[in-house]
């Protein structure tokens, strides 16, 4: 079975441009690593680190003639480059299956099926369940309906399967294919993630329910109760050995020096923490890394003498969902774990004990009550607690959150296309702002943050990691508004920093 797996040319962010920082797909490498293993012959196309626009993707198709073409999308904005992928491979040969998976059409699937020339798709985690589809495609008479985790249309309905029982060790799984992807292209910026970045993953999912993130669900336990399927959180994690041997790997075979953790919740277990601290140490692993991190267990960690360990284990940057200043807001956003007195704590202990360490913390704004008001406090408490960089972000409404659901049966969305769903842009508006007027808080909230002595002190920085990230912040914002200028447009205008950038290659 020829398996072509495919991350299509997409649009960027300003301030993540094609010059700055690809970081590898681990979806691409983890699925492509299972296929292989499985006996079959897979190609893993990256467009975006390759620079393969639409017209490129189109002569590669043909020419690699494949039997199956699979297309992983997590984020709504990209969807729709998805569904073109798979509706390009149908065009050059209707013969060619085509299958999507990913947190997107995970959660729409009805939909997907119907509208779009999409053969399946794979719901929730999908190694296993997408290797059990290619062996049965292979039979002379194929029977998908004995693969759980599947969807796909019969008769004109749609079919799922039962839902797939997940995998519990996930070292069973094979070493991600890296040797497939251009690890080379990954990770050159000279001051983001900087020197060589990578992405890595040491646990799937999370143990909580927050009601906007998509995140726990995708990786959520599915079970039939009384005929329904429900979710339930679910954390998982490979061993400490196999995540250092793929960190050494990593470093040893590709130069990756500094380490993106894309773990939804990288500290839910502190004796894995532990001991992987002491693994990294005992090996001499020679690296940096990046994690997003949970305040309350962040703090269980510091008196526990392991958050010390962690950041002489190579831990510079971490990143904490934050959300809200108001506690009865994170009570309403199911995140009652967090308090404004923990947080505060949290960032005190990382300013006073690990300065060198990047303070990132992302907010969530225009609830449903936001006021121009509630929104100028989230930005003062940015401020309180001396980030180094705070990323505000609208409330969105993804598929298959409790945000999506009760904005859908409420009437509240107002956006339906989902390539303007980059948590950079309103999708809904407040009993008290309208969706414009969300953006222009959003907009001098970010410009009064950002101060002169916000700079300077991240520029005089004793730490190179740190005084990278800020430098990088300064020339990319000096490029886009030199870009701005470039184009006759005033650079202070909103769509100067806020929308997608089309690459130039994109069609070609």
């Amino acid at each position: 079975m020829r398996v072509l797996l495919v991350q299509p040319p997409r649009y960027y962010w300003p301030y993540i441009g094609e010059g700055d920082n690809h970081l590898m797909p681990q979806w691409l490498a983890c699925l492509g690593g299972m296929v292989r293993r499985a006996g079959h012959e897979v190609e893993l196309v990256d467009c975006m680190a390759s620079k393969i626009g639409w017209r490129a993707l189109a002569e590669l198709i043909r020419a690699k003639r494949p039997n199956v073409v699979g297309v992983g999308e997590n984020h709504c904005l990209y969807a729709h480059e998805a569904i073109k992928a798979l509706s390009l491979a149908k065009q050059i040969d209707p013969a060619i299956t085509t299958v999507a998976g990913g947190v997107h059409f995970t959660n729409l699937v009805e939909p997907n099926l119907m509208a779009y020339p999409i053969d399946y798709i794979v719901i929730g985690e999908g190694e296993r369940t997408f290797v059990e589809l290619l062996d049965e495609i292979e039979r002379n008479n194929p029977r998908p309906d004995r693969v759980t985790g599947l969807a796909f249309r019969t008769d004109g309905h749609v079919t799922r399967t039962p839902p797939r029982v997940l995998e519990d060790d996930l070292d069973a799984y094979p070493m991600p294919a890296f040797d497939l992807l251009p690890m080379r292209a990954y990770g050159r910026s000279r001051y983001l993630f900087a020197p060589g970045a990578t992405t890595i993953q040491h646990s799937r999912g999370c143990v909580s329910r927050c009601n906007f993130c998509v995140w726990w669900v995708q990786n959520a336990d599915r079970r039939v109760v009384n005929g329904e399927v429900k979710l339930f959180p679910r954390w998982r994690t490979k061993s400490v050995g196999r995540v250092v041997d793929e960190i050494e790997l990593l470093r040893r075979a590709y130069g990756k020096k500094f380490l993106v953790f894309v773990d939804d919740a990288w500290n839910i277990d502190c004796h894995w923490s532990e001991r992987f601290a002491a693994e990294m140490d005992r090996r001499h692993v020679d690296t940096h890394w990046f994690a997003f991190m949970r305040a309350d267990c962040m703090m269980r960690d510091e008196k526990l003498g392991i958050m010390e360990r962690l950041v002489a284990a190579g831990l510079n940057h971490v990143s904490i969902g934050v959300e809200r200043h108001q506690d009865v807001d994170l009570q309403q956003m199911k995140k009652g774990f967090y308090r404004d007195d923990l947080t505060r704590e949290c960032f005190d202990m990382l300013r006073l004990r690990y300065p060198a360490v990047f303070r990132q913390g992302t907010f969530i704004v225009g609830v449903r009550d936001e006021t121009r008001e509630t929104m100028l406090e989230q930005l003062a408490y940015a401020r309180q607690l001396g980030l180094d960089y705070p990323g505000f972000h609208p409330l969105t409404p993804v598929p298959g959150t409790e945000v999506w659901q009760e904005a859908k049966a409420r009437g509240w969305i107002e956006v339906d296309d989902f390539s303007y769903y980059d948590w950079l842009t309103p999708i809904m508006s407040s009993t008290h702002l309208s969706r414009r007027e969300i953006e222009d808080v959003l907009i001098q909230m970010n410009r009064k943050f950002v101060t002169l002595r916000w700079l300077a002190a991240g520029l005089l920085s004793r730490d190179a990691y740190k005084r990278n990230m800020y430098v990088w912040w300064l020339l990319v914002t000096l490029r886009i508004a030199m870009d701005a200028v470039s184009r006759r447009l005033n650079p202070l205008n909103r769509e100067v920093y806020t929308g997608l950038l089309k690459p130039e290659w994109y069609d070609g």
